[in-house]
């Protein structure tokens, strides 16, 4: 009996069986609308590196959308392997759900956030309007595009940095809340997710300036050609992690546990945090911060906790049904 046909044999009862040769495993990364060109670049990344380590192939498929409205997508089936979202709440609510792991940000480390960003705004090339803080953002005249906090992380991180803003020059809680009140004023239309917002602000020209995260100038520069937009730093604004956690429905059903791991854990090594850098997300290594110093403009910076207590409890408080952004905001 030849080789050959006894490989044939095997594949033959193998099939029969039911069990066939491992094809090359899929993974699903559920994600943030902003982090779509960075994960392009990072899974072309993690597929060279897996197949150099273990000699396997893998394919990986991205779904992208406002953070909230993915979470709400895996919760009600979507089989994402991963989640790798831009705020925790997105994550809790998943763990309370009983889709992801109730320890999930002690699973990796820094509180399983890789990477972190902040907000800043992106104005018209040369600055017509003179925008430099976010008391410029409350002007009369001036039109800002956000994102809805109720749909997504960057709208939520946007809310918290100016209420945050205002305190940290004074304000009281009431005087905070009539200062979000006036940005939100200036809100002709919300964003349902960070690439909702940049398109309304690049493709409609609608707004003045546009809230969103750092590393959102990459990607425009990229799509929309380099010097539509200026980036401007204001004085102060938040800290925004962005968690990531294994969806542990899914890896038990795909059995693509170990695989789910070793793809987040890469976005803590060397070259997942520099293709981090390279896309303007802040990476957790001090050497590759320290190296993309140029990018990371210092400003100052103030966490969720020390303002809010928790983005859980921001959440009750500022963005349940009939919260403080439901008495500030009248959808339109």
């Amino acid at each position: 009996m030849t080789s050959t046909f006894k490989r044939a044999l095997v594949t033959l009862a193998l099939a029969a069986s039911g069990i066939v040769p491992a094809q090359a495993q899929t993974l699903l990364n559920g994600s943030y609308d902003v982090a779509r060109e960075f994960y392009k670049d990072y899974n072309a990344a993690f597929i060279a590196h897996y197949k150099k380590t273990t000699g396997k192939d893998v394919k990986v498929d991205q779904s992208h959308a406002g953070s909230s409205a993915v979470a709400r997508s895996v919760a009600d089936g979507l089989d994402a392997d991963v989640v790798t979202m831009n705020t925790s709440t997105d994550v809790e609510f998943l763990a309370s759900a009983g889709v992801v792991a109730k320890d999930w940000a002690k699973r990796f480390p820094d509180n399983a956030a890789p990477t972190t960003s902040t907000m800043l705004f992106l104005v018209r090339n040369g600055n017509p309007k003179g925008i430099k803080d976010w008391d410029d953002l409350v002007k009369p005249g001036i039109q800002v595009i956000v994102v809805n906090p109720k749909t997504g992380g960057n709208g939520r991180y946007t809310y918290l940095a100016a209420w945050g803003y205002a305190k940290k020059k004074g304000a009281t809680d009431a005087q905070a809340a009539a200062f979000v009140g006036k940005l939100y004023k200036n809100v002709p239309i919300l964003g349902k997710g960070g690439r909702d917002a940049t398109s309304a602000f690049l493709q409609r020209n609608i707004g003045d300036a546009l809230i969103t995260f750092e590393s959102e100038v990459v990607s425009v520069n990229k799509e929309f050609g380099e010097g539509k937009v200026d980036a401007i730093y204001p004085s102060i604004s938040i800290l925004a992690e962005n968690p990531v956690a294994v969806v542990e429905r899914t890896v038990a059903k795909k059995g693509t546990g170990e695989l789910a791991k070793a793809y987040l854990n890469y976005l803590y090594s060397d070259e997942g945090q520099e293709i981090a850098a390279k896309h303007a997300l802040r990476p957790r290594s001090p050497a590759i911060l320290k190296k993309y110093a140029a990018t990371f403009k210092p400003l100052q910076l103030f966490t969720v906790q020390e303002m809010f207590g928790s983005l859980s409890e921001a959440q009750k408080v500022h963005f349940n049904d009939g919260g403080q952004f439901d008495k500030l905001y009248t959808v339109r």
